[in-house]
C-alpha cells in the first residue's frame, strides 16, 4: 500500500519517532546525563545523530536491494535476527534495569558512533527506513525520516535539561523514573521485538509459499 505525501509523512514521522523511542534512549544514555555537561551533550548526540540519519536515507533509497544485492541475504532474515536482539535487550533490562546496558556503547573516543549503535541504528530503524521508503516517495520518505530523528534529538536534549534540574533538587525522583520508564519502555521494545520476527516469518513464508 503506498500512501498519499501527507499521510505518508504523518506515518513515516509517526514510525521513526516510535521505532527510535528517546524515552528509552534516554535510560540507555543514562551514564552521559550524568558525565556530560549540557554544552557537551548536545553536539555529541547530533553528530551520533547525523550518523544514524546518513543510514536510513540509504536504506530508504535502496530498500531490499540493500540486502539482496549487497549482503546477499533476505529480509526477513534480517527482521529476525533484529527482532531477537532487540527481545535480549529488553528482557535484560527488565530482569536487570540500567546495569543491562552498561559497557554496551564501547571506548569514550568513539561516543558519537556508539550513541548511533546500536541503538539509533539497530534492526527496528533500519527496517522502519526501509519500510518508509517502499511506501512513499523517496523525498516525502527522507523528510519524514530526517523530522522523526530531529524530534527524537530535540526530546532527548530536552530530558538531559530536565535530568540536571531535578537532579539538584529531587535525585531519587530521578532513580525511580530510570526504573519506571525504563522496564515500561522495555515491555514495549520486547513487544515490537516479538512482532518483527513474526514479519519476517511471514515474509520467509510469503518468498517460499
Amino acid at each position: 500500500m503506498d500512501y498519499g505525501i501527507d499521510e505518508g509523512f504523518s506515518w513515516g514521522f509517526s514510525l521513526m519517532f516510535f521505532l527510535l523511542n528517546p524515552f528509552f534512549m534516554s535510560i540507555y544514555l543514562m551514564d552521559l546525563f550524568h558525565e556530560l555537561k549540557r554544552e557537551e551533550f548536545a553536539p555529541v548526540l547530533i553528530r551520533g545523530a547525523c550518523i544514524a540519519t546518513s543510514v536510513f536515507l540509504v536504506f530508504a533509497w535502496a530498500g531490499e536491494r540493500v540486502f539482496t544485492e549487497v549482503l546477499h541475504t533476505r529480509f526477513s532474515s534480517f527482521l529476525v535476527f533484529g527482532g531477537l536482539v532487540f527481545v535480549i535487550i529488553a528482557m535484560r533490562f527488565m530482569f536487570q534495569g540500567q546495569g543491562a546496558l552498561e559497557g554496551w556503547r564501547g571506548k569514550p573516543e568513539h561516543i558519537a558512533g556508539s550513541i548511533a549503535m546500536p541503538f539509533m541504528v539497530g534492526p527496528g530503524t533500519v527496517g522502519g527506513s526501509v519500510l518508509v521508503g517502499v511506501k512513499m516517495p523517496i523525498g516525502t520518505a527522507a523528510l519524514a525520516i530526517v523530522s522523526g530523528v530531529g524530534v527524537s534529538v530535540f526530546t532527548l536534549i530536552l530530558l538531559k535539561f530536565l535530568f540536571d534540574y531535578v537532579k539538584t533538587r529531587n535525585e531519587p525522583l530521578v532513580e525511580r523514573y530510570i526504573s519506571i520508564t525504563g522496564r515500561v519502555m522495555a515491555l514495549a521494545v520486547g513487544s515490537f521485538a516479538v512482532d518483527m520476527i513474526f514479519q519476517g516469518i511471514e515474509i520467509w513464508l510469503k518468498e517460499h509459499g
